[in-house]
């Protein structure tokens, strides 16, 4: 029996790797390949009793591959079961090969209805299954793929993906195109990395994963192409702290940034900081800022620095510098960029310092950067659509040129830095996409770094921490969610253990 995994796997494969997983359980552990396709379609089918167990008149979209052969499993399922199943091959039968030929002939045998689709509507269906393309899909869908892709879409019921949605890209999450807009998308063997970011999740809806019995052993053979992160994972580096700890022990942050008028980024950034542990949290900022920062928040220790001199003795008890928040591109910006990167101090840079950064780019290996796409294109001298059309290739950019760790943040946040393994951040919503968002992100990692935690730690635990306080906050709805909501949430998620 096959079942579907509570819990996704943590492991992300690219398209050619499920390909090379696929092969092996095949050819090494005795599988056949027949079998495989069997195990797809009934999951998938076992899937739709389960969901939608009122369904009746269902529609099977089905290519010409191993894709095309799952639907033909799902399509004569559904007929034994006594569904009404209409089934619209895209590519004539005779052209079909191996398992998916011999599925197609199970499900004529069966009494499946086949219509040969030319492009028309597909209406009248309680359900729609996408067996169309699969993860085979390298250039744009086109033609009599993307009419069929459009009528799957403006047809009036669900739709449920066979492995992944047609038209979406299991390698970057990108639409080729156009893209299929399932409501649940059930996917075989093994994670592939493009259903977390970029397009991936507004395509995929929700996520359901079966390893179709493939034997632990044969996923030895491969090192993963990323690894998926939530607070789940990470929540265990949160221990309690020894009962005769003192601020002192638990490092001391300063955020430097808030020119004028830009005095809430560097508040939200020193709060963020606090809230997560730091022992100590100092702000930098223009003169007219400080005394209504330590007015607002009196834990904070609120400096007025015009000059770089008065910066110095600053640095002097830091143990890490936050900077970039409301830093902004002008001369005192620049000024306090200079002097911080001076310091040899573990730096989280963020907003304003990268974008300084691009006048005049440095390679440093002490520092976390954390680039939404907009800043990561200019770090990289691109487009934004370059940087979300390869996420994946671009934070590998981020972390070659200019060292450290780099956080690409965004849909599917991902993290590379110290260890060559590329981690992508599962959780987060869309209620994020608000200002301050970023500024909270950045004083979270710098007070992970402040308590003795390692760049690639801080930064893989900071978003796993952030996404799930925003995850949180979320719940009272995402359109209208504001940054500072976070604050609510950090606390207890930095203490997921009590003491008995």
């Amino acid at each position: 029996m096959i079942t579907l995994m509570n819990h996704l796997p943590y492991d992300l494969y690219r398209a050619d790797q499920v390909r090379e997983l696929d092969r092996l359980a095949i050819e090494y552990y005795g599988i056949p390949g027949s079998a495989l396709m069997a195990r797809a379609g009934q999951v998938v089918f076992d899937e739709i009793r389960r969901r939608w167990p009122r369904v009746r008149q269902l529609a099977v979209v089905c290519g010409g591959g191993n894709n095309g052969g799952d639907g033909y499993v799902v399509a004569r399922l559904a007929r034994q079961a006594g569904l009404e199943v209409e089934l619209y091959q895209v590519v004539e039968p005779e052209r079909l090969k191996g398992d998916a030929r011999h599925a197609w002939q199970e499900a004529e045998a069966a009494g499946v209805s086949m219509i040969n689709y030319d492009g028309q509507r597909i209406d009248g269906h309680e359900l729609i299954v996408d067996a169309l393309l699969g993860t085979g899909l390298n250039g744009q869908a086109e033609g009599i793929w993307a009419e069929a892709i459009r009528a799957i879409n403006e047809a009036p019921c669900p739709v449920i993906a066979v492995d992944i949605p047609s038209g979406l890209s299991a390698d970057s999450g990108c639409v080729l195109g156009c893209a299929v807009q399932a409501d649940l998308t059930v996917t075989f063997i093994g994670l592939k990395r493009g259903l977390f970011t970029a397009d991936g999740p507004d395509h995929c809806g929700r996520l359901l994963f079966a390893d179709l019995n493939v034997p632990a052993e044969a996923y030895g053979h491969l090192e993963p192409a990323a690894r998926r992160i939530d607070y789940r994972s990470l929540s265990s580096l949160l221990s309690p702290r020894r009962l005769a700890a003192h601020k002192g022990d638990h490092g001391h942050v300063l955020v430097v940034g808030g020119d004028s008028g830009m005095s809430g980024a560097v508040r939200m950034a020193a709060e963020a900081a606090a809230r997560m542990g730091a022992g100590l949290v100092s702000v930098a900022t223009r003169q007219g800022h400080a005394a209504l920062l330590s007015a607002s928040r009196p834990e904070l220790m609120c400096h007025a620095v015009e000059r770089t001199d008065a910066l110095a003795p600053l640095l002097q008890r830091a143990s890490v510098v936050a900077l970039g928040p409301g830093l902004g591109q002008a001369e005192w910006g620049m000024s306090m960029l200079g002097r911080v990167l001076e310091s040899r101090l573990p730096l989280v840079l963020d907003a304003d310092a990268l974008n300084l950064m691009v006048r005049e780019p440095l390679r440093h290996e002490n520092w976390i950067i954390t680039p939404h796409s907009g800043e990561a294109a200019r770090l990289l001298g691109c487009s934004t659509a370059e940087i979300q059309q390869d996420r994946f290739g671009a934070v590998a950019s981020l972390e070659a040129s200019y060292g450290g760790v780099a956080v690409l943040k965004g849909c599917g946040t991902l993290v590379l830095g110290g260890d060559g393994e590329t981690a992508l951040c599962s959780e987060g919503n869309p209620g994020m996409a608000s200002g301050g968002m970023g500024d909270v992100l950045t004083g979270i990692i710098a007070a992970l770094v402040a308590q003795g935690y390692g760049l690639r730690e801080s930064a893989r635990l900071g978003v796993a921490i952030h996404a799930a306080a925003a995850d949180s906050a979320a719940h009272e709805g995402e359109r209208g969610m504001l940054a500072s909501d976070l604050f609510a949430c950090l606390r207890r998620l930095a203490n997921p253990t009590t003491r008995q």
